[in-house]
Order: C-alpha cells, then sequence, then structure tokens
C-alpha cells in the first residue's frame, strides 16, 4: 500500500482498488495502442477509444484482479478478498471481450490473432500457469508492450506494416525496462536497506511511465487538429 501510485486518502479498500489498477502502467499499455493507432494513414477515432477501454478493462482490472489471486504474495488480495477479485477479473474480461469480438466480427478480424494470443498471456503470467512458465519480464514485455502497438494498428487497418512491427520493438523494449526496473523497486523496497536506491529506481518508473503517455497523448492531439 505505500507505492507511489496508491492514493493517500480514503478507505482502505478504495486505496487497495486504485493501487490494484498500476494505473501508470496501465496507462503505458494503453498509450502503446494509441502510438500504433497513431500510425495509420485514416483514423477511427471511435475505434481508438474502444480499443483504449478493452485494455483498460481488460489489463487495468482483469489482469491485475487476476494477479493478486495469482500471486503467491497475494500484493491486494488480503485486502479485497478472492470474491470480489474475481467478480472484477471476469466482469470486466467479459465485457472487454465483447467488445473485441464486435469490431472483429464487423470490422477488423485480424485483430483476433491478438485476442487470442493476450488472452492466453493475461491467464498464464497473470495466474502463473504451467508453474510460472510464462511469469517473467519477456512474456510481459510482449504483452504489455508489443501486442497492444500492434493491437492498436491492426484495430486501424486490418492490417500490419514494416512501421509498426519497427516500432513494437520500441515498446516491447519500453515495457521490458519497466518491468526490469519495477522488479528491482520491489526487491530494493522488501529489503528495505538502501533507500537511495528505491528513491533512484521510483524516479525511473516515473519517467517512464509519465513519459510515455505524454508522448502518446502529444501524438494524440497532432493526428486529431491535423
Amino acid at each position: 500500500m505505500g507505492e507511489w501510485f496508491v492514493p493517500k486518502f480514503g478507505p482502505l479498500r478504495f486505496r487497495a482498488f486504485v493501487g490494484m489498477l498500476f494505473l501508470p502502467y496501465t496507462g503505458m499499455c494503453i498509450s502503446f495502442t494509441l502510438l500504433g493507432s497513431m500510425l495509420a494513414d485514416i483514423v477511427h477515432w471511435d475505434r481508438v477509444i474502444a480499443l483504449s477501454l478493452i485494455y483498460f478493462l481488460a489489463v487495468g482490472i482483469g489482469a491485475h484482479a487476476l494477479d493478486a489471486i495469482g500471486s503467491k504474495r497475494k500484493p491486494w488480495g488480503d485486502i479485497l478478498g478472492f470474491r470480489l477479485l474475481l467478480a472484477l477479473a471476469v466482469s470486466s474480461i467479459a465485457v472487454a471481450y465483447a467488445m473485441g469480438v464486435y469490431y472483429i466480427i464487423c470490422y477488423v478480424p485480424l485483430l483476433s490473432i491478438i485476442a487470442i494470443l493476450e488472452g492466453f498471456f493475461l491467464l498464464a503470467y497473470n495466474l502463473e500457469l504451467f508453474r510460472g512458465l510464462f511469469h517473467n519480464n519477456l512474456t510481459f514485455s510482449i504483452s504489455w508492450g508489443s501486442l497492444p502497438l500492434l493491437a492498436g494498428y491492426i484495430m486501424q487497418t486490418n492490417g500490419i506494416s514494416i512501421e509498426a512491427l519497427l516500432l513494437s520493438l520500441v515498446t516491447t523494449s519500453i515495457a521490458y525496462a519497466e518491468i526490469r526496473v519495477s522488479r528491482l523497486y520491489k526487491e530494493m523496497k522488501r529489503i528495505n536497506n538502501d533507500r537511495l536506491s528505491v528513491v533512484k529506481y521510483e524516479s525511473i518508473l516515473k519517467s517512464l511511465s509519465i513519459s510515455t503517455i505524454v508522448v502518446a497523448l502529444i501524438l494524440v492531439g497532432l493526428r486529431w487538429y491535423l
């Protein structure tokens, strides 16, 4: 509950729920979908909004609720409880996939590939299935960095491009840096004997998340007005 993105006000369960959303990192993931969308020659803004909502529901709420259920450390599970976390996970993921299926059927069938991959990683990573085989930095980087960028582009074009593939490598690297630093940050907080390292890693995480979100919003603004 002492993370920098957890509010210092309100009831304990409210603070735990907001903390569980990991808003700066969820914001990064959504920003990657925006970057992918902005690569398209023609931007369908309803799809931009829809995909942002899909990822907020599936990742921001669903994946993090499953992580709280499946994690050995139960970061938020003890406060929110198993039943509430399960209800949040099932309902948010169901709505996200219902929206995704609508766009897949009506406009972008290629998005089905991303939906299948993201669904697999969502369960395998967060519930630590297969003895935690997929609960690692590489899986995180692909599912939180590469696939959201590609999803954004596919959502607009029902296609793929060299530019989208190349930029997905960049977002994969950013996601890898974020999860790598995040793990170091958590380890330093756990052993609690190196305050300077905690502050350093926290500053890096803030810079990564804020700069990613700001760049994405700037590009969205430019496409909207130009």
